[in-house]
């Protein structure tokens, strides 16, 4: 082989490289994000109206990926299996204190319950169960959704409040929110947690009502954020601002009341649910708070985190601004408006 023709070759091998590398670097950024809830998070409702999002398809493509409980979209993250995921503020002290993820960061707003004039869940008993206090729960049975949960926390900081203690003074059962409705109006327990859309069920408007709320309990809470990893962000800053920049637009689409009818078919859709069972609720004042901004309550975290080492549920302690970074955020919210 001559070194001309050697030369030649090493030409090709390096504009082939450089060309790939190019092509590499034009290519928008995928975004796995984990979501629980359909009307939550980034979830397949947000591709449904695309012409919101401006930088979809040029800096980024989202690629949700759906997960049974936000422990398990934890797990995903931790493996590098997703890279922005929504988590409750019980998940995050698990992350950080339990699963010594430290590298996670708090990033974005996802759901604030009882902020703003907005709904907060409530915690529901039967018109004729006797119960017209917190104090007549003793000796009862109550449904939580999971030990150590946002709203399992809210529901047992206030009977502790009022000096009732697990396993102690009640009984605690898991049950998904979907059957909780029915185990009240059955009798198998005195008290559950009123998640919509089953809340909203006629039979059971018509034999519950209130005892008292997870703002009641909690006060004005961060239940959800959206969170992600260090070395993501530090990769894909420019691509990650575009993304949320096109979040609060698509937020601030659903939430106008111009396009409430459309938002709403497209979730009864996506969910196979009736239009029925969510116009009434599903993004206005009824459903749980999200900031126009995506700015999360830092301060509502670190209580919440506070109530959960009160209760037992975990040991040590962390200051929560330590595990955030609302510079995308910021830097998005600058951008649009």
């Amino acid at each position: 082989m001559t070194a001309a023709l050697r030369r030649l070759i090493r030409y090709c091998v390096i504009a082939f490289l450089a060309g790939t590398a190019l092509a590499a670097a034009s290519e928008p950024l995928t975004i796995r994000s984990g979501y629980t809830v359909m009307v939550s998070g980034y979830s397949p409702l947000v591709l449904e109206k695309k012409e919101v999002l401006a930088h979809f398809g040029s800096s980024y493509v989202l690629e949700p990926r759906h997960f049974q409980s936000t422990s398990l979209e934890l797990t995903a993250l931790a493996a590098g299996e997703a890279d922005i995921i929504s988590i409750g503020y019980s998940t995050l002290a698990v992350a950080v204190l339990n699963a010594h993820l430290n590298d996670i960061r708090v990033v974005a707003d996802a759901n604030q319950d009882g902020a703003h004039g907005h709904r907060s869940v409530p915690f529901l008993v039967r018109n004729d169960g006797g119960i017209a206090k917190i104090e007549d729960l003793k000796g009862k049975v109550v449904a939580t959704n999971g030990a150590g949960g946002a709203f399992d926390v809210a529901l047992r900081w206030m009977l502790y409040q009022h000096h009732l203690e697990d396993r102690k003074d009640y009984t605690a059962i898991e049950s998904d929110y979907g059957n909780m409705g029915a185990m009240l109006l059955e009798r198998k327990a005195a008290l559950i947690i009123g998640a919509n859309p089953w809340a909203l069920n006629p039979t059971l408007q018509a034999n519950a009502h209130t005892l008292f709320t997870a703002s009641d309990a909690l006060g004005p809470s961060q239940m959800t954020v959206m969170a992600s990893r260090i070395g993501f962000i530090a990769q894909h800053r420019a691509a990650l601002v575009d993304f949320f920049e096109d979040m609060m637009a698509m937020a601030r689409w659903l939430r106008n009341p111009a396009n409430h009818a459309e938002a709403v078919e497209i979730a009864a859709r996506l969910t196979k649910q009736p239009v029925a069972n969510l116009e009434d609720y599903l993004f206005t004042e009824k459903d749980p708070y999200l900031d126009p901004a995506l700015k999360p309550d830092l301060g509502s975290l670190e209580r919440n985190i506070g109530v959960m080492r009160s209760l037992g549920f975990i040991k040590g302690e962390f200051a929560v601004k330590d595990y955030a970074d609302l510079s995308l955020v910021e830097e998005a919210a600058k951008r649009f408006r």
